[in-house]
C-alpha cells in the first residue's frame, strides 16, 4: 500500500522505521507537528519523526493543523491507501478521515478500551496496573473508540518508570503496527468493535497530577513516581521550593516516620508516608541537575524532624 505516516515524538520513529523496513509499503510522506522552540535558545527544532524522514528521503508534511487546505490538497495529491499514525498530536478533521481508502490506523499505548486518550501508560502505572499493552485501531471521530485490528501486551515490572514501559511498548508497537498494515493489504485481518465494558480515560497529567501526597500510602507515592518519570515529573515542596522525586522506593519494614518526615543516614535518605516509609534514591532541586538524594541531603544539612511537602 502507499502509505502517509502521522507521527511527532521519538516514541514514534520506531514505528515508522519499522514501516520503511518492511519493503512491502511506500511510505509516501510524513505528518507530523511544526517545529517547535527547543533547548536553552530556544531554537526552532524539528520533530524526531521529521528528522528521520529526512535521513530516509521522505517528504515531509508540517500543517499547522490538520484542516489547512494546503495539507488536504496534497494528501489528496498523493492519495494514499492507508495511514499509520503513533502520537501524531492533533486532532484529525472527518475531511482529513475520509482521504485515505482504508482510513487512518492508530497505534495506541494501551489495550483499549483501557485508557483511552494522551497518557494511557502513565495511567497505567499511576493505577498499578500489572499489565498493560497497545492496540492498533481504525481512527473514527470519538476519542480512541474506533474497532481494533490487534493487540500485543506487555508486563509491567516493578521498577518501571513510564519512560521505560512506552520505549519497550514503542518496539512492540512498531512490529504490531506493521502486521496490521500487512493484514489490512492482505484482507485478512478484520477491526473488531471495542467492548462497551471496560473503559477507562487518560486525560494528559498536569503538573498538578504530579504533585507527591505523602499523606498517601507508599504504594501510590511509588506509582505516581514511576507513572510521572521522565514527564511531567513528580514532585514535592522542601523549604519552600519545589522538589522533584525521580526515585522512591518503598521500603514496608520502616514505619516510624510520619507522613513526609525526612530522616538521613550515611548514603540513604528516608520520608514517611500514609503507611510505611520510601527511600529518596534520585533527586532534582529546583534549577539543578538530578542527583542522588543523599548527597542532595548533605548539601540542605535537613535537620530533624523536617519535613517533605507544603
Amino acid at each position: 500500500m502507499k502509505l502517509v505516516f502521522a507521527g511527532t515524538p521519538e516514541v514514534a520513529v520506531p514505528a515508522l522505521d519499522a514501516l520503511i523496513a518492511s519493503g512491502r509499503h511506500e511510505v509516501a510522506a510524513v505528518v507530523t507537528r511544526p517545529d517547535a522552540p527547543a533547548g536553552r535558545g530556544r531554537r526552532l527544532v524539528a520533530s524526531p519523526v521529521a528528522q528521520r524522514a529526512e535521513e530516509a528521503g521522505i517528504e515531509v508534511l508540517k500543517p499547522a493543523r490538520p484542516r489547512d487546505e494546503d495539507f488536504l490538497a496534497r494528501l489528496r495529491e498523493i492519495a494514499p491507501d492507508c495511514c499509520p499514525v503513533v502520537a501524531y498530536g492533533a486532532l484529525l478533521p472527518k475531511v482529513a478521515l475520509d482521504v485515505p481508502a482504508r482510513g487512518w490506523v492508530n497505534l495506541h499505548f494501551s489495550l483499549l478500551p483501557a485508557w483511552r486518550g494522551a497518557a494511557p501508560v502513565q495511567h497505567a502505572l499511576m493505577a498499578g496496573d500489572q499489565v498493560t499493552g497497545a492496540s492498533t485501531f481504525l481512527i473514527e471521530e470519538g476519542l480512541d473508540s474506533g474497532p481494533v485490528y490487534g493487540v500485543v501486551t506487555e508486563d509491567v515490572r516493578p521498577t518501571d518508570t513510564s519512560g521505560d514501559l512506552l520505549t519497550r511498548l514503542a518496539f512492540a508497537g512498531a512490529g504490531l503496527l506493521a502486521a496490521t498494515m500487512d493484514g489490512i493489504e492482505d484482507g485478512t485481518l478484520q477491526a473488531v468493535p471495542q467492548p462497551v465494558e471496560g473503559v477507562t480515560l487518560a486525560p494528559k497529567i498536569r503538573v498538578e497530577d504530579a504533585h507527591v501526597d505523602f499523606a498517601a500510602p507508599a504504594l501510590r507515592v511509588d506509582r505516581v513516581v514511576r507513572g510521572c518519570t521522565p514527564a511531567p515529573g513528580a514532585w514535592t515542596v522542601f523549604r519552600g521550593e519545589r522538589l522533584k522525586l525521580i526515585q522512591a522506593v518503598p521500603l514496608p519494614d520502616r514505619t516510624d516516620l510520619a507522613p513526609g518526615e525526612l530522616s538521613v543516614g550515611k548514603n540513604n535518605v528516608y520520608a514517611g508516608t500514609g503507611s510505611y516509609a520510601v527511600e529518596l534514591v534520585w533527586v532534582q532541586p529546583q534549577g539543578k541537575k538530578p542527583m542522588k538524594a543523599a548527597d542532595w541531603a548533605r548539601g540542605v544539612r535537613i535537620a530533624s524532624g523536617e519535613r517533605l511537602g507544603a
